[in-house]
């Protein structure tokens, strides 16, 4: 980052300003990273030790669980702790390297939430070809493209990053590194790389939630055929999936779509999909899989009746 020379630590801002208001919040934070590392982290376990959840629905859905971890972990355990610190530091090198990571999870799950589509498209409309078409290799594969996905998708937004100068101030109004606060610190006109980045970020969103959207139309125009209790099924398993899609496409689409050049941060909605949605994840699809949950509880009874052992 021959270019960033003049400029090696970046201040802060935050989420708020008052003391106060901020030692609450890291209460809040500290209970809602817990619980997100606590519940994703139950689902991989359960999914992985457990004998019953070996669909490749539930293959996907450890994975899924397990980038939310890691998704929510490149944002809040920084965020918390600067919390309760009076100034807000990072260097630059670690801006880019948050940069980076939060951009390689997030869209590793975007792709992980289009496969998960996938699979149930298959499930529901080609029921009789599904073992064939889901095999495990094929399901292999597709995680591991998910993976790639956001390896190319972040090494792009990193190689726009380091080529722009910084040469003060170093102020960043955010509480977490991300592009469009980082390019308003630009000493260089970043309206290229802000249509970059509109293309490199916003259209995955757009073009992924646009697939998502007509795999569930082709879904449930099929279910027609299905039995009452086929029907029932299928539509609570296809809820789960579509109400995280949402929560999580929603506001990517939103903060992303528009250029930098006309970029207003939003932090609450960025709070909402770095801190809320990862918490959220596992609650939807546990509530509303009756498999989910009873494998959960075998799993805790079980491992409660080796500690009394």
């Amino acid at each position: 980052m021959a270019n960033t020379s003049n400029v090696t630590e970046l201040i802060i801002i935050g989420l708020f300003q008052d003391p106060g208001v901020q030692r609450v919040c890291f209460v809040v934070f500290i209970l809602v990273y817990l619980a997100t590392v606590v519940g994703n982290g139950l689902i991989v376990l359960t999914v992985n030790v457990g004998k019953s959840l070996h669909s490749p629905m539930y293959f996907f859905l450890s994975y899924l669980s397990l980038v939310e971890i890691m998704y929510s972990s490149t944002v809040v355990p920084k965020f918390i702790t600067d919390l309760l610190a009076k100034i807000k530091t990072i260097s630059l090198e670690g801006c880019v390297a948050q940069i980076f990571l939060f951009h390689f999870f997030g869209v590793t799950e975007i792709f992980l939430l289009t496969v998960m589509a996938y699979d149930r498209y298959v499930a529901i409309c080609k029921p009789l070809h599904y073992t064939t078409i889901m095999s495990r290799s094929v399901c292999r594969l597709l995680v591991a493209g998910s993976w790639l996905g956001g390896i190319i998708h972040s090494m792009v937004q990193i190689l726009v990053a380091v080529q722009l100068p910084f040469c003060g101030p170093n102020v960043i109004d955010h509480y977490f590194c991300d592009l469009h606060p980082l390019f308003k610190l630009a000493c260089t006109d970043t309206s290229v790389e802000g249509v970059i980045v509109l293309a490199n970020s916003g259209l995955i969103s757009v073009f992924s939630f646009l697939i998502l959207v007509s795999s569930y139309i082709v879904i449930l125009f099929n279910l027609r055929n299905h039995s009452a209790e086929g029907r029932r099924k299928a539509l609570s398993t296809c809820a789960s999936h579509i109400t995280v899609v949402l929560l999580f496409f929603g506001p990517a689409i939103f903060l992303y779509m528009r250029p930098s050049s006309t970029f207003t941060e939003d932090k609450l909605v960025a709070v909402f999909y770095t801190v809320v949605t990862p918490m959220l994840n596992p609650i939807i699809y546990t509530l509303r899989n009756a498999e989910v949950k009873s494998a959960i509880r075998k799993l805790l009874w079980k491992k409660v009746n080796s500690v009394v052992e």
